[in-house]
């Protein structure tokens, strides 16, 4: 319990960095977003309707410190500001409808890629010296070695441009009503192959590569040795036991890698025009949207904290031993 709750001060303590970092980075920035939007679209307002705009959109004027503790109270009770870009839809519902593609498309990613590379790693572990050990993770580390963004590119130009295999942009295709309908679902299975390939061929050699070593040094333990000389099955000893200790490293890669498959996500999103957080990070950009920018910044550190607390418990399950330190 000490452990949980030691982990749960520092997660708290980095939120509220983040929160604080989120909070002041647009105050040193000269000027304000009203300013910004009012010259570029060149209208005239009287100082007093400056003022209400800028208090209806968050982006107070006054004193840091008597406008940080009311941000907290906003943020902490979910209240972003209203988009500008989208006036006057709250950034909280702005980001809402968008969140559920971005944790789709780097949900599936991610439990693609931890599969599908430890499954590959634990092989070529047991199989050492063999032609999948020797071939695959050098072409799986150069592959990673690419941006996401020129494997989706690349990914968009051949199987959607000049094979047609694939649809070429959005979650689903135009004219559907988002339903619980098979027809509906296989839609968005279909324009959701592209963009989470592009994310699994980028981060699979590394999940294969860390098993791969991991295995390797388990495969030298002495209960690896007991387990042959009591004549068990291959399977079960490259599974159970040699197997099954060597998750424990991936599991905190897991939280680790969070981040850069939300990283990833964003700029997929971009290149395939998927509706998610990264897509919709882009327009706020470029329209100035800067209380959506704020939001959107914030939901994703929050959500990459949770991710690595929910790890760190489970961990705690796996490994008697973080328990009892």
């Amino acid at each position: 319990m000490g452990y949980i709750l030691r982990r749960l001060g520092f997660y708290a303590l980095a939120f509220w960095a983040s929160i604080t970092l989120n909070f002041m980075l647009p105050r040193l920035m000269p000027g304000d977003p009203v300013t910004r939007m009012l010259s570029r679209s060149q209208q005239r307002l009287e100082p007093h309707q400056v003022e209400s705009l800028q208090r209806l959109l968050g982006v107070d004027t006054g004193p840091w410190w008597e406008e940080y503790p009311a941000y907290i109270g906003r943020v902490l009770t979910g209240d972003f500001g209203v988009s500008i870009s989208q006036f006057p839809t709250p950034v909280s519902d702005v980001i809402a409808s968008q969140m559920p593609w971005t944790l789709l498309l780097g949900g599936v990613s991610l439990v693609i890629a931890v599969i599908l590379g430890n499954l590959l790693g634990i092989l070529a572990a047991w199989r050492r010296g063999s032609v999948l050990d020797s071939l695959l993770p050098p072409v799986m580390i150069f592959i990673g070695s690419f941006p996401y963004f020129w494997i989706a590119m690349g990914s968009l130009y051949l199987f959607g441009i000049v094979l047609g295999w694939s649809p070429l942009r959005h979650a689903h295709s135009v004219g559907m009503t988002p339903t619980w309908s098979i027809e509906f679902v296989l839609d968005v299975a279909a324009h959701l192959i592209l963009p989470a390939l592009s994310i699994v061929l980028v981060s699979l050699g590394g999940w294969m590569l860390g098993m791969r070593n991991t295995m390797i040094a388990t495969n030298a333990e002495d209960y690896i040795l007991m387990a042959q000389a009591k004549g068990l099955s291959t399977p079960r000893i490259m599974l159970r036991y040699a197997a099954r200790n060597a998750l424990l490293p991936s599991v905190t890669n897991i939280g680790l890698s969070i981040g850069f498959i939300v990283g990833g996500a964003l700029l997929t999103e971009v290149v395939f025009a998927y509706p998610g957080v990264g897509y919709q990070l882009l327009g706020a950009v470029q329209g100035l949207d800067y209380p959506l920018m704020q939001g959107m910044f914030l939901t994703i550190t929050a959500a990459v904290l949770l991710a690595n607390f929910l790890i760190d418990i489970v961990y705690t399950q796996l490994d008697p031993r973080v328990r009892t330190s």
